[in-house]
């Protein structure tokens, strides 16, 4: 399945995606939460009959509906640095031994579509493309050789970062950096897990202006959805609607010669093999 969160008159609300139309899933069953986070939390017997609703429901035209992200509000976003053996080397940094792990505030959250800001206090705004994982049942200590089947499914993802925040503030401010406002657009959907398959081998792509400037393969990761999903939480409880950033691959701006930063007039896609294609303008504050 393929579920979007959209805008209604009422509010936001989930909808399957059937082709070139949307089907909002609790009018067609009332008995289904209205959220994606709530369809989530309401555990597999819901997403089942999610995909009733889905197949059987009267559709909308999809063209000119405004989308959020597939969870406009997770209780957590949490995000791994340097996840990719290949973006390690361009960084100059050794293999980490254990994830290195951050986080966005919720705030930064951003819909598909919408503006990327590029803040008046940044002048070195990177982009970053990364496979977003949804935790769809929650839990806490989750043993690795499970964790999979705590993972709803998976969306197109952008940690925006402003290096000069993030690298060169006092003692780095790795949080900071990461979350002002705009810098966690994901989406455009929710991919269900049974439809992506083996989401450890997916062609990730970024390209600005049209220009490829990320181009690798999940195959890269050098810790796997299901090591992250045990590792993090071991630390925290993890809830329906968590989102999990797993990483950038190589061709950041920041590592290139010369460096290449997000200008206002820009146009960002993030592509990931079977979840589609994430777009944003950037503009100015």
């Amino acid at each position: 399945m393929r579920l979007v969160t959209y805008v209604s008159a009422g509010g936001p609300r989930v909808a399957g995606v059937r082709g070139g139309e949307y089907v909002d899933l609790a009018q067609t069953d009332p008995s289904l939460p209205s959220t994606l986070k709530g369809l989530l939390a309401a555990g597999p017997d819901a997403l089942r009959r999610a995909a009733a609703a889905i197949a059987t429901g009267p559709g909308f035209a999809a063209a000119g509906v405004s989308l959020l992200a597939p969870i406009p509000d997770p209780e957590k976003v949490i995000c791994i640095g340097l996840n990719y053996a290949d973006h390690a080397a361009e960084s100059g940094a050794a293999i980490p031994t254990e994830p290195v792990v951050f986080n966005k505030f919720p705030t930064a959250v951003h819909a598909p579509g919408a503006p990327i800001v590029l803040p008046k206090c940044s002048d070195q705004v990177d982009y970053e493309a990364e496979l977003v994982v949804i935790i769809g049942t929650g839990g806490r200590h989750i043993p690795v050789e499970q964790a999979l089947a705590h993972v709803a499914g998976y969306a197109c993802g952008h940690d925006v970062s402003a290096r000069d925040w993030q690298l060169r503030k006092p003692g780095g401010q790795w949080l900071l950096g990461k979350t002002f406002d705009t810098f966690a657009p994901f989406g455009p959907a929710l991919v269900t897990s049974d439809e992506v398959g083996d989401a450890g081998s997916l062609r990730i792509a970024l390209r600005v202006d049209g220009q490829t400037l990320q181009d690798s393969n999940t195959r890269q990761l050098i810790f796997r959805i299901d090591q992250l999903v045990s590792y993090v939480s071991g630390v925290c409880t993890l809830k329906p609607g968590d989102v999990i950033f797993t990483g950038t691959p190589p061709g950041v701006g920041a590592a290139r010669k010369p460096p290449i930063f997000l200008r206002p007039g820009n146009r960002v896609e993030v592509e990931i093999e079977r979840l589609g294609i994430l777009e944003n303008p950037v503009v100015g504050e």
